[in-house]
């Protein structure tokens, strides 16, 4: 009896240490693809991040002395913990959901916009064009191993800022906008050729309606533009694969570029 209340006395002091390690790899769980899926049930992301968490705090150097100990430093030091798991997260996802968006641009351009299903991933209703490539940039992401170096650059993080130290000065506001920027760029380069396709077909389908008035435009524009918008979509798809690729692993480079720039409060 004495030797368990010794271990638990010994322990106690790394609760809330160990507390704020799990809460900031929970921030991942919140914009990472695939782990902020709502198709798996939130009590099960809720346990693996506190799986994974509590595996890593043993790794970590974490100076239980520099932890908060009152109700509203440790409430300050938890909402920390997470901005920085969800700004990892944030970041890496960037060019995946901006793929959902060139999507839905390549969808409407060819008029499938009134033809929406319902995404699982999202939680949303989406644009059937817009869910297909936001698989194909997800199936990216997992390839390259973007859940993997995300998780690693959050425990690199503890290296730069231990827990409780987080403040509002360490937001990766440049680093956001730049992947943001890069992923509007990357986004606009998959679907403007369809765009531009579709533009194509609108204006030779209007000199055919002058020029043969017997052919019925409408009905037959809305086939041709859906084939040759898939067509080139598919042809885009196969030129565009390295720039997907080097966007989303540009994107989590950014992230431990800015973990790496990283600097605890000096006190």
């Amino acid at each position: 009896m004495a030797n368990s209340l010794n271990s638990f006395e010994a322990m106690l002091p790394h609760a809330v240490p160990c507390a704020l390690v799990v809460f900031r790899v929970a921030g991942l769980f919140l914009m990472t693809p695939l782990l902020a899926s709502t198709a798996a049930p939130m009590r099960y992301r809720a346990l693996l991040a506190a799986m994974l968490g509590i595996a890593a705090y043993p790794m970590l150097k974490v100076d239980v002395r520099a932890v908060p100990d009152d109700t509203f430093g440790v409430a300050a030091a938890v909402a920390g913990e997470a901005f920085v798991g969800l700004a990892v997260g944030a970041i890496g996802a960037l060019p995946v959901l901006l793929m959902d968006m060139a999507g839905v641009v390549s969808g409407t351009a060819m008029g499938m916009g009134l033809s929406r299903v319902y995404n699982p991933e999202t939680d949303t209703d989406v644009d059937v064009m817009g869910q297909m490539l936001f698989f194909v940039s997800m199936g990216i992401f997992l390839s390259v191993g973007g859940i993997d170096s995300l998780y690693g650059t959050v425990l690199a993080s503890f290296e730069k800022l231990p827990p409780g130290t987080v403040s509002p000065a360490h937001a990766p506001l440049e680093t956001f906008v730049g992947v943001l920027s890069s992923g509007f760029e990357l986004a606009f380069r998959v679907s403007l050729p369809v765009v531009g396709i579709v533009l194509l077909l609108i204006v030779v389908l209007g000199v055919l309606g002058k020029t043969i008035p017997a052919i019925n435009v409408m009905s037959v524009g809305f086939t041709v533009k859906i084939m040759c918008g898939l067509a080139m979509l598919a042809m885009g798809l196969y030129a565009a694969r390295g720039p997907i690729t080097e966007g989303v692993e540009g994107a989590v480079g950014a992230a431990q570029r800015w973990v790496g720039g990283l600097e605890a409060p000096r006190g």
